[in-house]
């Protein structure tokens, strides 16, 4: 005896293969956000380990050379470090990041989440969220390993801003990356793309003209900044670090310079700011070239009133961007996207002037550098006073040689006459040969297979099959009048006698007459 047992169908494989792979996706996306804390960390220890080499006094080991390094490179994601070694003895903080160092890990995150999104063949895609996770994820448990050995050097870090900061910024990269990936889609789509092109070159415009705002003014003080150079470093190696500061303090200037044109300026100690009125307060200024360039005490001149041009330029800027793109709105999409564009680059600019400035000691040097609230309230108040008629001059502008287009009125399109069809049937009138024999029995074709008429019966326990839709009966189609129209009746009276086409007729000649018809006899 046989048995046969039936075992129930194997569950499919391609949900199970595709969990792997989004997993093993995401598990790369991990490394890749590891990857990017390693390198940025390996490149600003190579300089910092290079300077150590290069002092003719260094004053540790390499254990201290990479645990400034450590500490520099959560400086650089905005965390604040602490200094231990102080002449009082009391701890200082340490939190104005160079803004130069803060690219290569916001790039390098960046660049992680948007890899992590490319298509690869074989491989899902993951979603947004998730990629954004897992590189997080990753760069951050480095950043975290970082902190600790960080903590028994030199230079530890602030638990506190760090764990703020740190991941606000490693997440605010990573989402850039992400966002680039899928095709940086935006709300509103034109209007939000303008608004935010129109926001970057205002925001470009002030940092650039602050940068030649700080350029003139060290040149000016060109002897001043030179002596500060000379006095903190002797030797070439100490020159060649001192020099690598300044360069990456240099957009940290930018952004300050940009601030004082707008109006709000920047702080220099508790109680003390430069603003193009002038200068007031008890400035507590230490020694450094790019600090030469301050201007001097008292109240400002015309020469510091006349860097107002700059946030001036930056405002015509944004409102010749949004008005060129805003030929074909409309008054109202024009005012709305200038006040975004505006708006846009005041959140830039008060960033920029919060990762500017910072702390750099306790007391009066506690607070340096630019107001964040204050520069981007005057950024936006500076964009969109001037900016806003500037757009909508210039959108007036381009729509000078604009012509108001006629709207086209539809005509009514007669019905179409049905006519005969090609073989002679006209429509709505029933062909008495298509009807055929209704006596006759229904004529087999070669489809029926030998199938009964009942065999399409639906069954009792079968639902019934939906019907199709019918189609409306056409109407019938009046007769048509006759082409052409017969010749009104005309009276016998008035009608006239046909011609002869041969001349006058013949009179007409009289039959014979017939033979008289004899007697009939009878017999007797």
């Amino acid at each position: 005896m046989t048995h046969v047992t039936e075992h129930p169908p194997a569950p499919p494989t391609e949900p199970l293969l595709l969990q792997r792979g989004r997993s093993t996706v995401l598990a790369a996306a991990f490394v890749r956000g590891g990857t990017a804390a390693v390198l940025g960390l390996g490149g600003l220890a190579v300089l910092v380990t290079a300077a150590w080499i290069g002092s003719p006094y260094p004053d540790s080991g390499p254990g201290g050379a990479l645990h400034t390094a450590a500490g520099l490179w959560l400086l650089a994601h905005g965390a604040d470090l602490v200094r231990t070694e102080t002449l009082s003895g009391v701890p200082a903080p340490l939190g104005l990041s160079p803004l130069l160092l803060m690219i290569l890990p916001g790039w390098l995150a960046h660049r992680a989440a948007r890899d992590t999104l490319e298509p690869d063949e074989g491989r899902p895609k993951p979603s947004t969220g998730g990629a954004v996770t897992a590189v997080c994820s990753g760069y951050l448990l480095v950043a975290a390993c970082v902190a600790a050995y960080a903590a028994s050097g030199p230079l530890p870090a602030d638990p506190v801003a760090t764990a703020l900061w740190l991941p606000a910024v490693v997440a605010s990269a990573a989402g850039l990356g992400v966002w680039t990936a899928i095709g940086r889609p935006l709300p509103r789509g034109e209007q939000a793309a303008v608004a935010l092109r129109s926001a970057g070159l205002a925001a470009v415009t002030l940092l650039g003209g602050g940068a030649v705002l700080a350029g003139v003014a060290l040149g000016r003080h060109g002897a001043e900044a030179q002596a500060s150079f000379a006095g903190l470093a002797g030797e070439w190696s100490g020159r060649s670090g001192l020099l690598l500061l300044t360069v990456a303090l240099a957009p940290n200037a930018a952004v300050w310079a940009a601030a004082y044109a707008l109006g709000p300026g920047f702080a220099l100690g508790t109680g003390a700011v430069a603003t193009p009125l002038g200068f007031t307060g008890d400035a507590a200024v230490p020694a450094f070239p790019l600090l030469a360039a301050l201007p001097a005490e008292g109240p400002g001149g015309w020469q510091h009133r006349a860097v107002a041009a700059v946030p001036l330029v930056a405002a015509l800027a944004l409102g010749w961007c949004a008005g060129r793109s805003a030929r074909l709105w409309t008054v109202r999409e024009t005012v709305l996207t200038a006040l975004a564009a505006a708006g846009a680059c005041g959140v830039a600019m008060a960033l920029l002037a919060a990762a500017a400035g910072g702390p750099l000691g306790s007391g009066r040097l506690s607070a340096f550098g630019p107001v964040w609230w204050q520069t981007g309230a005057a950024a936006v108040l500076w964009s969109a006073a001037p900016g806003l008629p500037t757009a909508l001059a210039v959108r007036a502008w381009a729509r000078r040689g604009l012509k108001p287009t006629p709207v086209p009125v539809p005509l009514p399109v007669a019905a179409p006459v049905p006519g005969p069809s090609a073989t002679g049937a006209v429509p709505g009138v029933l062909d008495a040969d298509a009807l055929g024999d209704p006596l006759a029995g229904p004529a087999e074709s070669e489809d029926d297979c030998g199938l009964d008429a009942y065999d399409f019966l639906t069954a009792a326990w079968e639902p019934a099959p939906a019907l199709p839709p019918t189609a409306p009966l056409p109407q019938p189609v009046p007769p048509l009048p006759p082409f052409p129209p017969p010749a009104p009746p005309v009276p016998p009276a008035s009608r006239p006698a046909p011609a002869e086409p041969f001349g006058p007729a013949a009179p007409a000649v009289p039959p014979p007459p017939a033979p008289p018809r004899p007697a009939e006899h009878t017999e007797p």
